[in-house]
């Protein structure tokens, strides 16, 4: 990861010194706002208020954190997509962006259409989580109970549909089981009742589970990330416990409205670039337990792309439907 960083740093160094301050203003120098899909404290708010001062360094520019939560992301998403194709108004999204149209077909855009991607931030695993009590002790033991009893091991979630969810789901599919999904309304009740044993099972955010882990209110037992986390260096990858191809993770998109011109693009993914390379955002989200995601815009619109496949296809496979 460390050699990922630094090649990122000296490729996002390079971009950055095409564009400086004095020739990158974007919307004729008016402020640029990042749309934030969810609320004030939540992940995607956090990585929007980590690069906003880095970006507006790097553009000479005003960058502002604006919050519409709402509908999963669309109340955000369906702004932004009206908006001008000037540079002015970006959406800061979650990994959501890639499962909701699935979960829901009729929305007031088309996510496929309404945006052209700028960057992908960074990339966050989950981490399965045990009550400290529960019997099996590894990714094979839950299979084996999984097997033994089918849809009896329970694993909570966050809600229908959500990042939890769907990395249980994909658990389920790629281990040829069934699991018993219990939804809560939130993160935290959902770790709370898994920490209380009402619920043995959780795929849980590594950043918000690690303090809980730390202190043995929780028994981890695999990353969803392809390679170790350095936040929990003993605990195996899902594909290192047997689920050869599992890989999961929390990411933050940035998408400009469709029909934003290429240089304003360029300019913005500069900025992006510029903002993630700071040491201070990188240290951040290391210590976040996530890894930079180290490819340009095209790459981006490629990672977009695949996970929109992979998720629908596992909200139709598994029956998966909104709250």
């Amino acid at each position: 990861m460390a050699r990922s960083l630094i090649a990122f740093a000296l490729a996002a160094a390079a971009l950055a010194a095409a564009v400086s301050p004095a020739v990158a203003e974007v919307a004729g120098g008016k402020p640029v706002v990042l749309v934030v899909s969810y609320p004030v404290g939540g992940g995607a708010d956090l990585m929007a208020r980590l690069i906003a001062p880095r970006m507006a360094e790097a553009l000479g520019q005003t960058v502002l954190v604006d919050n519409k939560p709402g509908g999963a992301g669309q109340l955000a998403g369906a702004y932004v997509a009206k908006a001008a194709p000037d540079g002015a108004t970006l959406l800061l999204d979650a990994s959501s962006f890639a499962v909701t149209p699935a979960l829901y077909p009729r929305m007031s855009y088309d996510p496929t259409k309404a945006f052209t991607p700028i960057a992908v931030l960074a990339l966050f695993p989950n981490v399965l989580v045990a009550y400290p009590q529960f019997p099996p002790a590894d990714v094979q033991g839950v299979l084996a109970a999984a097997r033994a009893a089918p849809g009896k091991v329970a694993f909570a979630s966050s809600g229908n549909g959500s990042a939890q969810h769907l990395a249980g789901a994909l658990f389920e599919d790629i281990g040829k089981v069934s699991l018993l999904h219990v939804p809560y309304r939130g993160g935290g009740p959902a770790m709370t009742d898994v920490m209380g044993g009402q619920v043995p099972l959780f795929f849980a955010n590594l950043a918000s589970s690690l303090p809980q882990i730390q202190n043995k209110r929780l028994r981890p037992m695999a990353v969803t990330s392809r390679t170790r986390s350095p936040a929990l260096p003993n605990v195996p990858t899902m594909e290192e416990a047997g689920l050869k191809g599992y890989e999961v993770y929390e990411w933050n998109p940035v998408l400009a409205p469709a029909g934003i011109s290429a240089d304003t693009r360029r300019q913005l993914v500069a900025a992006v670039q510029r903002a993630m390379a700071a040491p201070e955002v990188q240290e951040r989200i290391r210590t976040l337990g996530g890894e930079a995601f180290t490819g340009g815009p095209d790459a981006a619109a490629k990672f977009l792309k695949d996970q929109r496949e992979l998720w629908s296809g596992i909200v139709r496979e598994r029956n998966i439907k909104a709250e």
